[in-house]
């Protein structure tokens, strides 16, 4: 090698760099998480009082599900928010370059993921593991605490106005009133008849024993980001 201490010195500070910068996301993600179990908490008690005081059946609860997920029930819809715990970069080809504060600024573009899918709560008490859950929504957010939201009915924050904005209480607010409306909306189809017209002995037998043939909201049928 013609200078090995340079190259040396260039990657350790490359690394210390990426090192950073990956930190600095994660910890900015596991914040704005820390403030979303807060919102699902509060949110969820302070529905479900006003569900009792009208002397309705619907309920609403939330639970903590440990360190990266949080769930919150609502009637027979659970919704989890799951945050992944590493940092991703986005492909080439994504449109998030397309914005100039992303493609000004690669560093800009490092994101946290937390994810938000929608189950049957019959799913998880009957243990039916084969049942689907849908992907209705997912959080970025950056080493700015800029974020954005992809996601069924999540129009606030588009990648476009990716970088206007920091995520704080009312934006987190916002998301999840969007992702609970889409769920009350969000019915369970009757599956098409080739979807469901074979069947196992193990499956029949199970489902006597505990309801247990695959569920889904759109079992047979595609769920698209259609307006994603």
């Amino acid at each position: 090698m013609d200078d090995p201490g340079g190259i040396r010195e260039g990657l350790i500070a490359k690394l210390s760099e990426k090192a950073a910068l990956n930190q600095k996301v994660f910890d900015n993600t596991f914040s704005v998480f820390g403030r979303l179990k807060e919102v699902l908490h509060e949110l969820a008690s302070e529905i479900d009082d006003a569900l009792e005081e009208q002397d309705r059946e619907a309920k609403i609860e939330y639970r903590d599900r440990g360190k990266f997920e949080a769930q919150i029930q609502i009637a027979d819809d659970i919704l989890i928010f799951s945050m992944h715990s590493n940092v991703f970069e986005f492909h080439r080809d994504h449109v998030i370059w397309q914005n100039p504060y992303v493609s000004g600024d690669r560093r800009n573009s490092y994101c946290g993921i937390i994810n938000i899918y929608n189950f049957l709560s019959d799913s998880f008490r009957y243990n039916r593991s084969g049942d689907e859950g849908y992907l209705i929504g997912r959080i970025f957010v950056n080493r700015e605490m800029r974020y954005f939201v992809e996601g069924k009915r999540q129009t606030a924050m588009r990648h476009g106005d990716f970088g206007s904005r920091t995520i704080d209480r009312g934006a987190i607010l916002d998301i999840v009133g969007t992702a609970i409306d889409y769920t009350i909306d969000f019915d369970l189809l009757v599956p098409p008849y080739d979807a469901v017209k074979l069947v196992t002995v193990d499956q029949l037998n199970t489902k006597i024993e505990n309801s247990k043939l695959q569920t889904g909201k759109r079992l047979g049928y595609a769920f698209d980001t259609d307006d994603i």
